[in-house]
């Protein structure tokens, strides 16, 4: 953040920290989303380093959080007037840079051990599985014969569920194979500790499948 004019330091920092917590922010003129106050969420901010009018931070907000018009807010609030230098992305979700970040070169080396020499442990090093993004999420674990069904977005129903994490209804559900293959993500239709409860009705609505059908086998119920 550059401060366009002197300041105090103690000021600024009070001043910024009380952006920590629930914001209403006015999305930038030039952005994707319709102008209008929203609601985010500001978790932390450090302050770092003070150099000058140059004010180095690190901040950790909701997603669909404008960095940019933060900085200006800030600005406001703190008198002087300030605008955006640099922004570097360090974390999203449970991906940091310290475990998730790769060079192209690194990129391209290890497509080519896999193209020439069928050597996959390089690729598999660089291009991380969807199920490492997704991992905070809690889990629901499905039966073979729900996991074809799923795919094709049916939801899940009770009789399909096998064993679970706690999760509370409207949350966000990775499903699962027995096998720890992940199938889909859905939105909780009721709450976890409803389960024990009932023997039929939807526990998760499927709403991105991840897995193809096909690779379980289509369950058909039989007749009698």
């Amino acid at each position: 953040m550059h401060v366009h004019k002197e300041f105090d330091e103690e000021h600024l920092k009070k001043q910024m920290l009380e952006f920590v917590g629930k914001i209403n922010q006015l999305p930038p003129v030039r952005s994707n989303v319709k102008r209008q106050y929203r609601e985010r969420t500001v978790y932390y901010l450090d302050i770092l380093e003070v150099d000058g009018r140059d004010v180095l931070f690190r901040v950790g907000v909701e997603s669909g959080t404008y960095i940019r018009k933060l900085i200006h807010d800030m600005g406001e609030k703190i008198g002087v007037g300030a605008h955006m230098v640099e922004l570097r992305r360090t974390k999203v979700a449970n991906l940091t840079e310290d475990d998730s970040l790769s060079t192209l070169q690194n990129l391209e080396d290890a497509v080519y051990f896999y193209e020439k020499e069928g050597d996959e442990k390089p690729l598999n090093k660089v291009v991380q599985n969807i199920e490492k993004a997704v991992d905070f999420l809690p889990k629901v674990w499905i039966s073979d014969f729900a996991v074809d069904t799923v795919c094709k977005g049916a939801p899940v129903a009770v009789p399909g569920v096998v064993k679970f994490n706690p999760f509370k209804i409207d949350e966000w559900v990775l499903i699962y194979t027995l096998k720890g293959e992940i199938v889909a993500i859905g939105k909780a239709a009721i709450d976890s500790s409803s389960l024990k409860d009932i023997e039929k009705g939807i526990v998760i609505r499927t709403d991105s499948v991840i897995m193809r059908p096909g690779v379980y086998p289509e369950y058909h119920r039989a007749q009698q």
